[in-house]
């Protein structure tokens, strides 16, 4: 792990092409949460492509307009999901109409991680 930062909204882990964003207990993630995301690329992933994996283990609900704004960090590839929650996979379904790159719903932390180098791979090739 590189870095991690706590805020008021979430957890965010940052590794070398991916991180990892545990979202609070009953908010509700609206575009504005979005406002942190360029600075952390321009930090860390400074023209490398990179994975967001949305680790959804508490309960809390999506604006999935927030997806637009996502899919204009231009090397953003693709965001993973990761809950075992049946609600979440649905909830996955709508978001990912709204997200214009690789959107993926898993089941498992480990499946998420091979997608993501399995998309990381590609995308340099």
């Amino acid at each position: 792990m590189i870095a991690t930062y706590d805020l008021d909204f979430c957890h965010i882990q940052i590794y070398n092409d991916y991180l990892v964003v545990t979202m609070n207990e009953g908010i509700t993630v609206v575009p504005e949460h979005q406002n942190i995301m360029p600075g952390l690329v321009e930090q860390h992933f400074k023209n490398k492509p990179f994975v967001y994996i949305s680790n959804r283990i508490h309960s809390y609900s999506v604006n999935p307009t927030t997806h637009l704004k996502s899919s204009k960090i231009e090397n953003l590839i693709g965001i993973a999901v990761v809950s075992d929650n049946t609600l979440q996979k649905n909830q996955t379904k709508i978001e990912k109409a709204f997200f214009s790159k690789a959107f993926e719903y898993f089941t498992t932390m480990e499946e998420a991680l091979q997608w993501k180098d399995s998309m990381i791979k590609n995308h340099s090739h």
